[in-house]
């Protein structure tokens, strides 16, 4: 596999890349990502990788526009490279939040993203629990599309013995039942459901909780969490009815704006997130935990090279 495979790695999360090559036992391709004195981003590909099987990870994450284009113009360079198969591994896919036009004259940005990947030069796309499955559905070519969940509830599953309070999973909104359904299944506990109604596009307010919380280990599923308002608002209405502990979970932890100071501010006690998202800045804090999604991506992209399937690490 070593001869045959090469993994690149933009400059959004490039400790993540680090640890799917060790995981792999490989070495980094060897890659300029700079800039050039005017800022333009430059990008020369630093060996032979005629033929072969190239990885480029780079989550479009903040800030996002440079991310994206880092992630355009490596996928150009390397397909110039006559590289034999690119796959874009995008962690986290930033712009999927407009996934249909749900207002007057807005676009659909998740759909050009996946426009200007495949126009990249891209064979295929791997990322992990996008905002919205169908987003598959946008690209012309392969998508593999992971879940975080097994991690998470690999941690969720320890505390569960760890505390030895009978435990509840529930979704922040209506929205987010199915995933939230999933953990809930694997384990093997109850689902409670935050009814809310949107005011305005940064706000919401809670009207009803759906299921028995009181006294109870609540475990709160999202997939992402941005300024932390759906989440803490959440968690007060939660602490309201009786809830006894509360956790959150998710994949992708933006902590954008004001969520740090929502987040500390809240009967939340404690936040677990994956590295899809670099989360240095914020390992300090006691109330977010970052467990790592290295070793289900370096299998994944092991599946992909030795064309096994993907979808069995679910089963």
């Amino acid at each position: 596999m070593q001869d045959k495979i090469t993994v690149f790695s933009g400059n959004a999360n490039p400790k993540l890349t680090r640890s799917i090559c060790k995981h792999l036992g490989i070495s980094q391709g060897k890659a300029l990502v700079g800039r050039f004195s005017e800022g333009e981003i430059r990008v020369q590909v630093g060996q032979n990788i005629r033929g072969k099987d190239v990885f480029v990870i780079q989550p479009t994450c903040p800030p996002s526009n440079d991310n994206l284009m880092e992630l355009l113009i490596l996928i150009d360079a390397i397909t110039r490279s006559s590289a034999g198969r690119v796959t874009a591994v995008v962690p986290f896919y930033g712009y999927a939040r407009q996934d249909r036009k749900d207002q007057p004259r807005v676009p659909i940005t998740a759909k050009l993203v996946a426009n200007l990947l495949t126009s990249a030069g891209a064979d295929r796309v791997l990322t992990i629990d996008l905002h919205a499955g169908q987003i598959q559905g946008f690209f012309d070519i392969p998508v593999d599309h992971l879940f975080a969940a097994p991690v998470l509830i690999e941690h969720f599953q320890k505390l569960k013995r760890s505390k030895k309070n009978n435990m509840v999973v529930v979704s922040p909104d209506v929205g987010g039942v199915k995933m939230a359904r999933a953990f809930a299944k694997r384990l093997n506990v109850p689902l409670g459901i935050v009814e809310k109604r949107r005011v305005d596009p940064q706000r919401a307010e809670v009207l009803n909780i759906l299921g028995e919380v009181k006294g109870k280990l609540v475990v709160l599923i999202d997939d992402m969490i941005a300024t932390a308002g759906s989440i803490t608002q959440a968690a007060f209405a939660l602490k309201e009815k009786g809830a006894r502990d509360i956790y959150a979970g998710a994949t992708h932890g933006i902590f954008s704006g004001p969520a740090l100071e929502r987040i500390e501010n809240s009967p939340l006690k404690e936040i677990v997130v994956t590295d899809t998202i670099p989360q240095d800045a914020f390992k300090s804090n006691p109330k977010i935990r970052v467990l790592s999604i290295a070793p289900l991506l370096a299998e994944a992209i092991k599946r992909i090279h030795r064309e096994q399937s993907v979808s069995s690490l679910f089963v």
